[in-house]
C-alpha cells in the first residue's frame, strides 16, 4: 500500500517541511538528552566501635547509576579522627559487591553502596551517608561495570594503586574505590579518580587533569597507616557505557581542583570542582588526599599515616551535599581529614566528570 501526497495539500506541505528539517538538521527529531538525579536515603549511624565498618546504600528507582559517593559525618566529637570512608562502589542490588574475577562484572547497576570505617577511635555519633547519581539518557541506555583488584597495601605507611579500564568503543561515566577488611583500622581508600590507560598517564598512575577530554579508566588507591595485613585488598571500579552508542555524539570533560591541606592534626579540608552548561552534565566525581601534583606525576601518598577521606559527593558551589531528589547538580566536593597526627605536605584533590551528548567530540 502506498501513500500519495497531493501537490498543494496542507498535509503534504507539512510532511515535506518536516522531512526537509530532518535532513537539514540531523538528529533534530531525536534530540539527545542527559538528566541526572541524586538519590540518598540519609545517614546510617556508625561505625560505633573501633576497627569495624558500616554499610549503607542509595538506589535509583528510575535510571542507571553513573557514579556515586559517600559522606562520613564527624560531628564535633573529639574522637572523630578515626572516622573514614572505606568504600564507594556500584552494586547490583544494594547489598552485594563485585569482588570476584576482574573484568566486566556487571550490567546496568541501579544501586550504590557506601562503607564507613573506624580506626582505634570511634563514636556513636559517626555516620555514613551514600549518594547515587541516577542517569537517564536516550543515548546511553545501558552501562557495564569493570572491576580490577590487587592485594595490598600490606605494610605500614604504604599504598596500593589499582586501575580499571573501560572496553574499547565505550565511554567512562564514573567509578569507585574500596579497601578491605575494616578490621585493619588504618586501611582505607585514599583516592578514586578518572585517568587514562596510556603511557602519558603512566597507565593510570597519573590522574586526568583539568580540561582533559574522554578519560577511559578509573584508578583507586588504598592507603595504610601504622597497621599491616597480608589479606588487605584494594578494588577499583569503572562505570562504562556499552559499545552500542555513536561516539561521535558523546564526549566527557574533566574538571580538577587541588588545594593544600589538611596539615595539622585533627583538622579537615574540602575542595570543589564543577561542570559548566557548555561542557555538559555532571555524572560523577572523584576525590583524593595525596602528596600533591597528582595530574602531573605518579600518585603519591601523604607522608603521615592518618590522612583519609571523609567524603566524596555531589554538592553545590560551596561544598554542601545535594539532598535526595536534587536534579542535575553541577559540582562535586572532596572532604578530607588529617587524622590524629600532623600531616605536613598533604593536599586535597577533587574531580568532576562532565558528560556532553549535544556536541560530541572527534576521537
Amino acid at each position: 500500500m502506498s501513500t500519495r501526497i497531493r501537490r498543494g495539500s496542507a498535509t503534504g506541505k507539512a510532511l515535506i517541511l518536516a522531512a526537509l528539517l530532518t535532513v537539514a538538521v540531523p538528529g533534530a527529531a531525536y534530540a539527545k538528552t542527559v538528566d541526572v538525579t541524586v538519590s540518598t536515603p540519609g545517614a546510617t549511624m556508625g561505625p560505633a566501635t573501633p576497627f569495624t565498618g558500616v554499610t549503607s546504600h542509595a538506589d535509583c528507582p528510575d535510571g542507571l547509576v553513573s557514579g556515586g559517593g559517600a559522606d562520613q559525618a564527624i560531628d564535633n566529637d573529639e574522637m572523630s579522627n578515626g572516622n573514614h570512608v572505606m568504600g564507594m562502589v556500584p552494586s547490583a542490588d544494594g547489598a552485594t559487591e563485585y569482588t570476584d574475577t576482574p573484568g566486566v562484572v556487571g550490567a546496568d547497576p541501579t544501586h550504590w553502596m557506601a562503607f564507613g570505617g573506624s580506626g582505634s577511635r570511634s563514636s556513636e555519633a559517626f555516620s555514613t551517608t551514600p549518594y547515587a547519581i541516577c542517569l537517564r539518557s536516550n543515548l546511553i541506555r545501558h552501562t557495564q561495570v569493570v572491576m580490577n583488584k590487587a592485594n595490598g597495601p600490606t605494610t605500614g605507611l604504604s599504598s596500593k594503586l589499582v586501575t580499571a579500564t573501560c572496553p574499547a568503543g565505550t565511554v567512562l561515566l564514573g567509578g569507585g574505590a574500596r579497601t578491605t577488611p575494616a578490621s585493619v583500622g588504618s586501611l582505607k581508600p585514599i583516592a578514586g579518580f578518572p585517568t587514562f590507560d596510556d603511557a602519558e598517564h603512566h597507565f593510570g598512575s597519573i590522574a586526568a587533569g583539568d580540561g582533559e577530554r574522554d578519560p577511559d579508566s578509573w584508578t583507586a588507591v588504598g592507603g595504610i597507616g601504622g597497621g599491616r595485613g597480608a589479606e588487605n585488598m584494594t578494588y577499583a571500579y569503572a562505570l562504562c557505557s556499552t559499545d552500542d552508542i555513536d561516539l561521535k555524539h558523546v564526549s566527557t570533560t574533566v574538571h580538577f581542583t587541588e588545594v593544600s591541606g589538611p596539615n595539622t592534626a585533627s583538622t579537615g579540608q574540602t575542595a570543589t570542582a564543577g561542570c559548566s552548561r557548555e561542557e555538559g552534565q555532571l555524572v560523577s566525581g572523584g576525590a583524593a588526599i595525596s602528596g600533591g601534583n597528582v595530574t602531573t606525576t605518579d600518585f603519591s601518598k601523604a607522608t603521615s599515616g592518618g590522612p583519609h577521606l571523609n567524603g566524596s559527593f555531589p554538592s553545590d558551589a560551596v561544598g554542601n551535599p545535594v539532598g535526595d531528589g536534587g536534579a542535575n547538580p553541577s559540582y562535586w566536593t572532596a572532604a578530607t581529614h588529617s587524622g590524629g597526627s600532623p600531616s605536613p605536605g598533604s593536599y586535597s584533590d577533587v574531580w568532576a566528570l562532565c558528560l556532553d551528548v549535544r556536541h560530541g567530540h572527534k576521537r
